[in-house]
């Protein structure tokens, strides 16, 4: 039987950091480099053939458009390369829902991209790179993982992108799916999926822009005023996330200021700062008076990531952009 090919695009983060020592507290991350890394997976024996591509070599909350750019020109050439038949990229864990989000809504569900990372850098006791990795292999090489858009492998738990969040600082387990859970369970030897493919077939949903456009989010709390919406649009934001109260709330003064830019045609999307649970239209905010877009399942991090694929692709009418984020 041949073996699937996959190809490795590694931007850095803990799964490729230092410390220096089993017992070091912090650590460098994007340390090793993708020989490194390649000769360290070799010693594994896994089932693949694996190529590796050096990306950018950093922690992933200094990930941006440059690194984008550059994941999503190779794998658009995986894509292409009816050779391969997986892609996984390596990635820090601070970013990677944003990442991942990104590449799903701008690639084909035709082939299986995986992100994977770590919470423990290599050289630290317990370190769960090399595990999530050879994990993240065994999802890329399955024909089954196609049809079901980008993938985060972490914990022995498989995320799609549209759910997956990071839930906790520094544990293992740090990472949830919401509104779904996993979409299956994975460990070197065993893959088990929850359900079929969703999305077999499915094209892409953007088309890669030229430049993400300015979208900033503004975070809600007690006693704020309208200086957080001041503040952006004078640094010339096209969009506005709200990390609002609860159900996406905020003060009324800070609501007033949105919705004077929304009339003014910058896109107003109200999300929660709370880790879970679904922003809906019109229950105490009156979308439809205002203007604003409600989130659903979309924390302020990921809406951002789609608010700026939709002013990129021009689209500014409220009601037309909430189609998108009602969409699963």
């Amino acid at each position: 039987m041949t073996k699937a090919k996959i190809r490795v695009l590694a931007t850095g983060g803990t799964i490729a950091g230092s410390a220096g020592s089993a017992l070091q507290r912090g650590y460098a991350p994007g340390q090793i480099g993708i020989d490194a890394m390649m000769a360290s997976v070799a010693e594994l024996g896994l089932d693949a053939e694996l190529d590796g591509i050096d990306i950018a070599a950093v922690g992933s909350q200094d990930i941006g458009w440059r690194e984008w750019q550059a994941l999503h020109r190779e794998i658009s050439a995986a894509m292409a390369d009816d050779s391969v038949s997986g892609i996984i990229v390596t990635h820090g864990t601070d970013t990677a829902e944003e990442t991942a989000l990104l590449l799903d809504l701008t690639h084909p569900a035709s082939k299986p991209v995986v992100l994977v990372g770590a919470m423990r850098p290599a050289d630290a006791v317990g370190s769960d790179g090399m595990r999530n990795f050879a994990n993240a292999v065994r999802v890329a090489g399955d024909p089954m993982a196609a049809g079901r858009g980008v993938l985060v492998v972490m914990g022995d738990t498989i995320f799609a992108a549209i759910d997956v969040r990071k839930a906790a600082t520094s544990s293992i387990d740090a990472f949830r799916g919401f509104p779904r859970g996993p979409l299956g369970m994975v460990t070197p030897l065993t893959l088990d999926w929850f359900g079929p493919p969703d999305r077999p077939g499915a094209a892409a949903r953007f088309a890669w822009p030229d430049a993400l456009p300015h979208v900033e989010v503004v975070y809600a709390h007690a006693g704020m005023d309208a200086g957080q919406v001041e503040g952006a649009l004078s640094r010339g934001a096209r969009g506005v996330v709200l990390a609002g109260m609860g159900q996406g709330n905020a003060p009324t003064t800070v609501l007033d200021a949105l919705e004077a830019a929304a009339k003014d045609g910058v896109l107003v999307v109200r999300a929660s700062r709370v880790d879970e649970g679904s922003v809906d239209r019109n229950l105490e905010v009156d979308d439809d008076a205002r203007g604003f877009v409600a989130s659903r399942s979309h924390n302020p991090q990921k809406a951002r990531i789609l608010a700026q694929l939709l002013v990129a692709s021009g689209v500014a009418d409220p009601l037309a952009a909430q189609a998108f984020f009602d969409r699963r």
